[in-house]
């Protein structure tokens, strides 16, 4: 045996913990316990050497939190450690095997183990993404050996080339079969089986591919869902019957079997120290626990209810079970009958590959005659087209596929081994025939011969067995667009490069790729393209770089702007009229709603997709077919109230967010307004005679606050300040809350005013020994002496002399200090500052600003957060100052990766989802190639957008919106139509023209933000604008320029009809 790779003892995880639950009824209480779930077997393996670096044992191992940050958010903590213990063995490293490979190397199971007993022959390197044209003939597993040890250097990958034994099996955690024969899946099944371990088998052809599952009797989940647990606050328990009524009929988000346990209630504190309860759920606002709270005292205020997650017992069949009774999950609601004919067909399969030695050969009706003749005994009826596309692709090989069969079967792995979500039970069958071109396509499939198909010693076997090579050579000469070059960007990129989008010999064809980010050490856990020695590059240029290595014929060129209204010179006319189509891997909405435009302005498909942990989305937008991107809206996020942050917290997220805001408003903006001032004087004080009077004294108070009032001499003078804000913020302004309203006082409804979410704070005093207090200050005091140039004190000894010499003034309540209860209070407090002697406040900040001399002043720095660079001391100001804040209150404090996730908002993100839905994309992206660049007349239902939820594990499908049609003048049009007109043409031209295309009349008209013509606007303006060129109206109009990269100009116009009804028209495209 050849077992390259490391030596080292694998530990496994620990055994759980007996968790002691209660279930209640409406008259019973029940205990039970959960048996402990048996340890996973050591593996000791042998010959050794760590790829990059050494590491330590998994169970005494440091998380690296900076590289799994993304990944800890989707999975958990908990989870990510089981990782770190765990053993997995990938056989069968073709496209799906080196998929699984790359995202759990990625993900961070601490031994992958890799093995393969074939060489690699031409049509592996359709999907196989780390083997070159010179691997022919070798051992795929040790060809890409090297490459997928690259991926990640606290992972221990070993190498094994011999054939598979039961010793070697019972060594792992999970042993993962792909493309192997059925008596080996049965055999090997056996093994695991036999020695408690956990098994998955795959194997993808052409569109066809099926995962299945074994994670033996008995297996413990722990988190079925991989949500946050959900926490309510507490209105009201009745003790009688058991119901529970959230605070202000909030919705409690619970299901029947969920379990909660309760903290903070008053009057009936018993319940405070009960086990989990388990509820039944009444209405969205209540829910039942039964005779849980019965004997106990009357409840009387206040209260949490927060989920627990409950392990949970799942019992799987074995293979040889399962084969005659199989259990499935639903891959595509709209084909439900086709996983019990797939069934079939796949052991038919296998069985005819074991009598004749080879797969069905393309396009062959003996072949796919003699599979229907192999079927099992009992087999459903197979629909004929079915069975004729899966015998006719059992040599096909399609990257698409494999990357969407890797992500899956790869989170299913990290379920396995972690306990973490729910497995699949057992059996998922995938089709995508929809990909498979029909009669309005130049490349029917169905037309389709064995000379179209069969293979040429080419890279592209795998694909022309499906789709065949006149379709391939098209596809070669595609022209696309990628948008991002991030996680689903990266996984695109490679899609593209083995399917050969843009690599046409003749140089026809190009991918063009977009990423103004730089790589940071966050990147490396799911963006496989980069490399720790990347960080700081750009991400498209090397993205570029390695994908070349994929395919040297992929012609591509790397950028490294935004996309945006500011470089439409770059992304400009000719840039996009030479594209066939747009892939959006983009992570915010502006920059996908600002696509999408484009993408309906140039009449050009787009592509888009995206991620939150496991869960993703595709959306495809055809045109003159569907609807945009832009034509639905997302829920706005609902924001804290300001009052709320300010005064009355009641979770962590509030404190954060707070602590964020004080950053910026310690930090960042002070300094930017002080830096204005100090580059412009007259032009700062012109500008802020636009703004409200409020406004302009809060800005020039915040100069003269930065420049006179605080303005530091020594890195002393920070500590002192730093220490002064402690004292202000969590002992000062605290007491002076109090001071308004005690803690006993009621409100005129005679209630209390400490309740319901307004939780009654207590003040701090300062004590450097406490983390927390040294942490906030100290932070502080180095942040503002960075803001002010100043060389800060960071030798803690010193840091400490300074900081207790300090003696801060005793606080004395002030009185006539108002403070906002509400939103509309603190409005209403604005309005008042509005109101006061204003100007004169005014006036004397401009004479202590004018008093100045700046010209001695050095600009100041502000300080842009920063979330990742742990050395920076952002993250620790942050949260401090957060959990500082929450001890006040009584909030349980958050810990610093939490709290980063909620400062930084940063979206969960895992290689497994993205691996899925880049795959996704790619099988929408076959359906949009016709000959000579065209765009096929497709039926609207051949589409897919799909949700994909991995952790519960859920697949939905659905055909995009069709795009709805208006009217005007008897005239129908869509979103995607347009008024074209040439220039030269006076305004008034214009509008007769319109008229006479429309039948109707223009009342207002406008081009961006810019109105050229309305009803109601001066009469002798309207008229000279009627005689001028269309262009030169708009620039009159706008004060700029037209660029000369601008080929036309979009106009707007409102209209109406005789009967002076508003009527909608298409926008006009004016041609310059």
């Amino acid at each position: 045996m050849s077992l390259l790779g490391t030596q080292e003892k694998l530990t496994s995880p620990p055994p759980y913990k007996r968790a002691k639950i209660i279930e209640t009824t409406a008259t019973e209480t029940q205990e039970s316990s959960k048996s402990e779930m048996p340890t996973t077997q050591s593996a000791s393996n042998n010959g050794s050497s760590l790829n990059g670096k050494s590491a330590e044992n998994g169970q005494n191992e440091k998380l690296d939190e900076n590289l799994y940050s993304r990944q800890i958010y989707a999975l958990g903590q908990s989870a990510m450690i089981h990782l770190r213990k765990s053993s997995v063995l990938i056989s069968g490293i073709g496209g799906v095997g080196v998929e699984i490979a790359k995202n759990l190397i990625l993900g961070g199971v601490r031994n992958v183990t890799i093995h393969d007993t074939k060489n690699t022959k031409w049509l592996d390197l359709s999907s196989q993404f780390y083997l070159t044209s010179e691997d022919i003939g070798r051992n795929r597993a040790a060809a890409c050996f090297s490459r997928l040890t690259e991926l990640n250097d606290s992972v221990q990958c070993e190498l094994s080339t011999d054939e598979l034994t039961e010793e070697l099996v019972q060594k792992f955690d999970l042993t993962i079969l792909t493309d192997a024969p059925h008596e080996k899946q049965l055999l090997v099944n056996s093994w695991t089986r036999k020695h408690q371990k956990y098994f998955i088998s795959t194997d993808a052809r052409g569109l066809f591919a099926y995962i299945f599952l074994d994670l033996g009797e008995k297996f413990q989940l722990d988190d079925k869902d991989g949500e946050q647990v959900k926490e309510v606050l507490i209105e009201y328990i009745n003790r009688e019957n058991g119901d529970v009524f959230t605070l202000e009929n909030s919705m409690h988000g619970l299901e029947d079997g969920d379990y909660v346990k309760f903290s903070e209630v008053k009057g009936m504190t018993e319940i405070n120290n009960i086990e989990p309860v388990k509820v039944t759920v009444k209405k969205p606002n209540v829910f039942n626990i039964g005779n849980a709270a019965h004997g106990f005292s009357e409840y009387t205020e206040s209260g949490r209810a927060t989920q627990v997650k409950v392990p949970i017992t799942l019992n799987f069949k074995s293979l040889e079970e399962s084969m005659k009774d199989p259990e499935t999950v639903i891959w595509d609601f709209a084909k439900l009958d086709n996983p019990t004919q797939l069934h079939s067909l796949w052991q038919a399969l296998y069985k005819f590959e074991k009598e004749a030695g080879r797969s069905p050969a393309v396009r062959s009706q003996a072949d796919s005659q003699k599979l229907k003749e192999l079927l099992p005994e009992g087999a459903p009826e197979i629909d004929e087209n079915l069975l004729l596309s899966f015998s006719f692709q059992a040599t096909g090989n399609l990257q698409p596929i494999t990357s969407v069969v890797g992500g899956i079967a790869s989170q299913e792995a990290m379920k396995a081994v972690t306990h973490h979500t729910t497995p699949q039970q057992q059996w998922l069958y995938i089709d995508c025939i929809e990909a498979l071109p029909g009669d309005y396509s130049s490349f029917d499939a169905a037309k389709l011969t064995e000379d179209d198909c069969k293979p040429r010693n080419s890279r592209y076997d795998g694909q022309a067995a499906v789709f065949g090579w006149k379709y391939q050579e098209e596809l070669m000469k595609q022209k696309w667009f990628v948008v991002g070059a991030g996680a689903i960007g990266c996984e695109l990129l490679k899609n593209l490069a083995l399917m050969g989008v843009g690599c046409s010999p003749k140089g026809e064809g190009q991918i063009k790729i977009t990423d103004m980010d730089q790589i940071e050490i966050s990147n490396l856990n799911r963006q496989f393209l980069f490399r720790r020695e990347n960080v700081g590059s750009k991400k498209s240029e090397v993205a570029a770089r390695a994908v070349k290595r994929f395919n040297p014929d992929m012609k591509i060129e790397a950028l490294s702007e935004r996309v945006g209204e500011d470089t439409e010179q770059i992304f400009s006319d000719d840039f996009f009229h030479g594209l066939n189509g747009v892939a959006n891997a983009l992570d915010n909405v502006e920059a996908r709603r600002y696509m999408d435009r484009r993408c309906v302005y140039y009449q050009l498909p787009l592509l888009e997709s995206g991620t939150l942990g496991p869960k993703a989305n595709t959306q495809v937008v055809y045109p003159h077919l569907t609807e945009s991107y832009g034509s639905s809206n997302d829920p706005p996020e609902k924001d804290i109230p300001i009052c709320t942050l300010k005064n009355f917290p009641y979770e962590i997220q509030h404190t954060i967010q707070w602590a964020r805001d004080l950053f910026e408003g310690l930090f960042t903006g002070p300094a930017e307004t002080a830096n204005q001032f100090l580059a412009d004087e007259r032009g700062f004080l012109d500008r802020i005679e636009q703004m409200n009077v409020s406004q302009r004294i809060q800005a020039l108070r915040a100069v003269k606050k930065s420049l006179i009032d605080d303005k530091p001499n020594s890195a002393e003078d920070c500590i002192k300040w730093a220490r002064e804000q402690f004292q202000l913020l969590y002992h000062n302004q605290i007491r002076q809350l109090l001071h308004n309203f005690p803690p006993d006082q009621i409100t005129s409804q005679g209630v209390k005013f400490w309740s319901g979410t307004k939780r009654c704070p207590k003040s701090l005093d300062y004590q450097p020994n406490l983390e927390m207090h040294y942490d906030f200050v100290y932070s502080a005091s180095i942040l503002r002496a960075q803001k002010y140039n100043l060389e800060p004190i960071v030798d803690k000894r010193r840091f400490l002399e300074v900081v207790n010499s300090i003696k801060p003034e005793p606080f004395e309540p002030r009185t006539g200090v108002r403070i906002a209860v509400t939103d509309a209070e603190a409005a209403e407090q604005d309005n008042d500052l509005d109101s006061e002697d204003s100007e004169s406040v005014i006036d004397s900040l401009k004479l202590s600003l004018a008093r100045l001399q700046i010209g001695g002043f050095k600009k100041l720095t502000p300080i842009d957060f920063e979330k990742d660079d742990d050395t920076n001391h952002h993250m620790e100001f942050i949260t401090a100052a957060s959990n500082l804040r929450a001890e006040c209150y009584e909030i349980a404090p958050a810990d610093r990766m939490k709290t980063k996730q909620i400062a930084g908002r940063i979206i969960p993100a895992i290689a497994t989802t993205t691996a899925a839905v880049a795959g996704l994309v790619c099988v929408e992206l076959y359906k949009m190639v016709d000959a000579n660049g065209k765009l096929p007349k497709i039926p609207i239902e051949r589409f897919k957008n799909a949700f994909i939820n991995l952790a519960l594990p859920f697949y939905a499908f659905s055909e995009p919106i069709r795009v709805p049609v208006k009217k005007y003048a008897n005239k129908e049009f869509t979103l995607w139509d347009r008024l074209e007109v040439k220039s030269p043409l006076t305004l008034k031209q214009l509008m007769d023209w319109i008229k006479q295309e429309t039948s109707v009349e223009v009342t207002m008209m406008s081009s961006g933000v810019s109105l050229i013509y309305a009803f109601f606007q001066n009469p002798a303006k309207s008229k000279e604008r009627m005689d001028k060129d269309v262009k030169d109206v708009v620039v009159e109009v706008s004060g700029k320029p037209i660029p000369p990269h601008r080929r036309a100009l979009v106009l707007e116009a409102v209209t109406e009809n005789e009967e002076g009804e508003d009527v909608e028209i298409p926008y006009i495209v004016y041609n310059l």
